[in-house]
């Protein structure tokens, strides 16, 4: 996964941080998704490859439930490296608790996390009520 995560990374748009990454989720029928981060002059309009990955699933009409897991890679990093807050509040909205999220550094060393270890306190639609 990381060579495949690694040519994924080319495609980022970072000429402010010139800090790739590239995401790879897998759905439950193994169909592959991937994501780069695209950085814009106004930052907050930027979007994480976590992302990035995730709303090419759903744009191909996957649903809630449908992911298996998530692969992540900083390119330009020997550190690991996991998501920011608003990806991981997407990654807990759409994916099962028990799903697997790997991070992995450019030299391929990795950590895996279920989403519960990763997001273990989760704003959801229990909370809107």
């Amino acid at each position: 996964m990381i060579e495949k995560l690694k040519e994924v990374a080319k495609n980022s748009y970072s000429p402010y941080s010139n800090f790739r990454v590239a995401t790879i989720v897998v759905m439950k029928d193994g169909m592959e998704f991937k994501g780069v981060n695209v950085e814009n002059a106004a930052y907050g309009s930027s979007i994480c490859s976590e992302r990035s990955a995730i709303l090419s699933a759903i744009s191909n009409g996957y649903k809630k439930g449908d992911f298996k897991e998530l692969h992540c890679l900083c390119l330009d990093s020997n550190r690991i490296s996991t998501s920011c807050f608003a990806c991981r509040q997407v990654i807990s909205e759409l994916f099962d608790k028990d799903a697997l999220l790997y991070f992995y550094s450019n030299t391929g060393d990795y950590k895996k996390y279920t989403v519960e270890e990763l997001c273990p306190y989760p704003f959801d639609s229990e909370d809107l009520l």
